[in-house]
């Protein structure tokens, strides 16, 4: 990619120069022989290219860090060049140094201490256009990779997130089937049939960067059913959905870490004070609140990963474009997402 994009660059730069010589020699009030041609565009264009590429390939690559050798090498290279083309001038004086007056209209020969400063401001724009070409390639090739970089860190700090979110549901999950199997429920199979769906769902759909909205907030209800089995009379939920919940795409799991931890820290069996989720989606707004009463006999001493690394991925792929509110009172904990889906 690299080469390509050099490559263009340097073809553009050659062709208008081209274009330059050749504007020139149409608009010349002077008639040009083949002898002109051959010395003013054939051998002084081969001294500039020279010029442009002995810098480029050579003194800049090897020596520009070695800022004293470079600023010689320069010099040497300007007096070499200007060397070879005051010869030719000298040998070629009718073709080389003849101009016409501007005032006079009459052609006249220019000196050649006049035509030497002209050669040696020549060198110097290919020079310097040699090195605004190789700086402007390095800079822009160093931000593509440096993008890059970025992308991949990103992209394994989100696959680090979860593979930790992953594992931390079904911990807690198993933690549930656990007990139920502990004091022989009857719901057990029922329980372990739910995983299985809800880990159908990681593992498969929730793969991509991207999943429906409405996918997502199945997961939640499945996930919901499967902590309902838990408790004697189903667990005290109220959930309610409005607007638009359809084919809008939203980041995997980002909704089932507020629910899951209303599940763990809060009381889900007190029909009087139920776990509150309200999700409100239009085509460009996710508005996701959860409530739940607190349960301070209930602590996970172990911390909880998840609303961490919720965070973490919200930051990572909506920056700018997402509100998280935690309310922590005495006796509630409120959790508020606004999202630009």
């Amino acid at each position: 990619m690299k080469g390509k994009r050099e490559l263009i660059a340097h073809l553009v730069y050659w062709l208008l120069i081209i274009g330059l010589l050749v504007l020139q020699l149409v608009f010349s009030e002077i008639k040009r022989d083949s002898a002109y041609i051959i010395v003013n565009i054939g051998y002084f264009s081969i001294i500039n290219v020279s010029v442009f590429y002995i810098n480029y390939t050579l003194l800049i690559p090897q020596l520009l860090k070695k800022y004293w050798y470079y600023i010689v090498s320069l010099i040497a290279l300007i007096v070499l060049m200007s060397a070879a083309k005051t010869i030719m001038a000298v040998l070629y004086r009718d073709q080389v140094l003849q101009r016409i007056n501007s005032k006079t209209g009459i052609s006249e020969e220019i000196s050649l201490t006049t035509f030497i400063v002209t050669t040696i401001f020549s060198s110097g724009f290919f020079i310097i256009s040699g090195c605004l070409i190789k700086f402007a390639l390095d800079w822009f090739g160093n931000i593509r990779i440096q993008r890059s970089l970025e992308t991949e860190k990103k992209d394994m700090e989100l696959q680090f997130l979860k593979s930790q979110l992953n594992p931390h549901f079904l911990f807690n999950s198993l933690n549930n089937i656990y007990s139920l199997a502990y004091q022989k429920s009857d719901k057990t199979a029922d329980a372990i049939l739910k995983l299985s769906e809800i880990m159908r769902y990681m593992i498969y759909e929730s793969n991509d960067s991207w999943v429906t909205l409405s996918k997502e907030i199945e997961y939640v209800q499945s996930y919901i059913e499967l902590q309902k089995l838990r408790f004697k009379d189903g667990a005290a939920v109220v959930m309610t959905l409005n607007g638009e919940i359809d084919n809008q795409r939203i980041l995997p799991l980002v909704l089932i870490s507020f629910v899951e931890n209303a599940f763990k820290h809060g009381v889900a069996n007190d029909p009087s004070d139920p776990i509150r989720i309200n999700i409100i989606a239009n085509q460009k707004i996710l508005h996701f609140s959860i409530t739940n009463k607190k349960n301070n006999a209930n602590k996970d001493h172990v911390g909880g990963v998840g609303l961490n690394n919720v965070e973490r991925r919200l930051q990572l792929l909506y920056p700018e474009r997402y509100k998280l509110n935690i309310v922590n009172s005495a006796t509630h904990y409120t959790s508020e997402l606004m999202l630009d889906i």
